[in-house]
């Protein structure tokens, strides 16, 4: 392992006792946009995240050529021994045909998973958790409106495993087997429905192609039902760089499934992109409240202590009409 690699552990495994994120009665999904939520699913929630997609690249400078494909994201997360704790695979798969512009064209087909990744993510640091909201009954406005604690983000980390098949076009040469992943995630939740995510990932650290990534995802929910998003990420390796733009939004059908569409395209020609996906996320909720299990607790001692008290007193009345 890489000494960047070997420090991110520590860091993750010293956060892994400090807090618990914040479950949240609405699934929780990552979709549309390509960025993660500093915030797990919740214990005991299994959240599927599918997206298929259609790709059209064109590259003008020399070699020259035209790709139209489809493809499909997916994810699956799952809470387990704490809030802030999940568990998660997330992948993209994509087949497409390649036309080259020689004087007789060429085809090239190719199909690979662009990544495949098996992973955890944990919420180390939640500005709100354990803090009440100060309801101000002399100012409308002062409830409604900036505070200043609102730029604390909520932040998380994530580490996983990649895994590359041999020969993959999507990939730079020599790049196959594990590989590692780390990333640092804030999130800002501000009044008024907005949502400000940052991601800050090295890929694919110890092989021959190590990628830096950031995302930077802005949400804006109109109400309880459809959401907005504009997102910019940005690519860097020596294998492949690029500035990617996505509009889109989404639509809650109920609180265990989402509904969402996308565009993505960028502003080069080597290649240029665009791609449109449809997408759905559902969850399946087995959450438990700790608040209530630990009032079903409280309740089975009172009710032993109450039976115990009630036998002391049988005991205690028939010792004393023995003595008398």
């Amino acid at each position: 392992m890489t000494p960047i690699f070997k420090a991110f552990l520590v860091f993750f495994i010293c956060f892994t006792t400090l807090i618990q994120a914040q479950y949240t009665d609405v699934i929780n999904s990552n979709r549309p946009g390509a960025s993660q939520t500093a915030f797990s699913v919740g214990k005991k929630v299994l959240q599927f995240e599918l997206g298929p997609f259609i790709s059209n690249e064109k590259r003008s400078p020399y070699p020259s050529y035209k790709a139209k494909g489809f493809g499909v994201d997916f994810a699956a997360h799952y809470g387990f021994l704490k809030e802030a704790l999940e568990v998660n695979i997330q992948g993209t798969y994509q087949s497409e045909t390649q036309t080259y512009n020689f004087a007789v064209p060429v085809e090239n087909k190719r199909a690979n998973f662009r990544y495949l990744n098996l992973g955890a993510k944990y919420l180390i640091y939640d500005p709100n958790k354990n803090k009440e909201e100060k309801i101000n009954v002399y100012s409308y406005h002062a409830n409604r409106g900036f505070k200043w604690k609102q730029l604390i983000p909520a932040v998380a980390v994530s580490a996983g495993v990649n895994f590359d098949t041999k020969s993959n076009p999507y990939v730079a040469d020599g790049v196959e087997g594990l590989s590692y992943r780390a990333a640092l995630i804030t999130q800002n939740n501000f009044y008024g429905g907005w949502v400000f995510v940052t991601n800050l990932m090295m890929d694919r650290i110890s092989s021959n192609q190590q990628d830096l990534h950031y995302i930077l995802t802005l949400t804006h929910s109109f109400n309880p039902k459809w959401v907005v998003f504009a997102e910019t990420q940005g690519i860097k390796s020596d294998f492949y760089a690029d500035n990617l733009l996505r509009f889109g939004g989404g639509y809650l059908f109920n609180k265990d499934l989402q509904l969402d569409t996308a565009l993505t395209l960028n502003f080069k020609d080597t290649p240029s992109i665009f791609g449109v996906n449809f997408g759905v996320s559902y969850r399946i909720d087995r959450h438990e409240d700790q608040l209530k299990i630990k009032n079903k607790s409280s309740g089975k001692k009172k009710r032993k202590r109450k039976s115990r008290s009630k036998r002391n007193s049988k005991k205690k009345k028939v010792e004393n009409f023995d003595e008398g």
